[in-house]
């Protein structure tokens, strides 16, 4: 079983080294091959020093893509690199390592086809549930999501996410923007793809800032909400 992390990286110099640090240190543990790559998305910090210093594995973006097309670079590499499983995990310490097997026990026993690592589900031991605000909005969007498919997703915009092959192809064809992580949600259960959520940890960001500010939470629910319609709206074979 080859098990690929995709790390997507922008500005992140303060947090990858310990970031991937505690994968290697976690890796020896495992009864599977677990490899990791670094999607450097275009920083104007010295990620790509500390990335190059480290011999850390990277993909170097020339320019700024945003998540959605740094984490498709990593579904793209998965794909090539005939991976058996993909997994998000993000650069900036948010991520617990040693809650990977929590998403990929699904995986592996093919009970689903893409794994959600939820903050707010039964077996998580998150204390980390981000702010009020952020807490509401998630709520707003999983409404949305019931909606539009029938299914109740908790942890909607989780960037800790499990894919089997299957879905690793389907991502590296096609994978949403600017909302990534609703957007996917809504297109997998459209395909009939099989998607779960399993308790993970979270901690706060080791370092840097959320690109979503309380000011932009309003707009930033509105505009999820709105893409999630239009998702829903798609053809099949769009």
């Amino acid at each position: 079983m080859k098990v690929l992390l995709i790390i997507p990286a922008y500005n992140e110099e303060a947090a990858i080294q310990s970031t991937v640090g505690e994968i290697e240190t976690f890796k020896v543990q495992q009864d599977y091959q677990l490899d990791y790559v670094v999607i450097n998305d275009g920083s104007r910090d010295n990620t790509q020093k500390v990335l190059d210093d480290n011999g850390i594995n990277h993909v170097q973006l020339i320019l700024n893509l945003g998540i959605g097309g740094a984490v498709q670079t990593g579904y793209k590499y998965a794909l090539e690199h005939d991976y058996d499983i993909a997994v998000q995990f993000d650069g900036d310490g948010q991520h617990d390592v040693t809650s990977l097997n929590n998403i990929l026990k699904p995986l592996m026993n093919d009970s689903a086809d893409l794994v959600i690592g939820s903050r707010f589900v039964a077996g998580s031991q998150s204390e980390f549930q981000t702010s009020a605000m952020r807490r509401f909005g998630v709520k707003i969007i999983s409404f949305f999501i019931k909606l539009v498919t029938g299914m109740k997703v908790y942890d909607t915009t989780s960037g800790y996410r499990g894919a089997n092959r299957k879905v690793i192809a389907f991502f590296a064809e096609r994978y949403p923007v600017k909302y990534p992580e609703p957007e996917s949600i809504v297109h997998l259960l459209k395909k009939r793809f099989r998607v779960s959520e399993t308790g993970v940890n979270m901690f706060e960001r080791q370092s840097g800032a959320s690109s979503i500010t309380p000011i932009k939470s309003v707009r930033y629910m509105a505009e999820v909400c709105l893409s999630i319609i239009i998702a829903s709206l798609m053809k099949e074979n769009d």
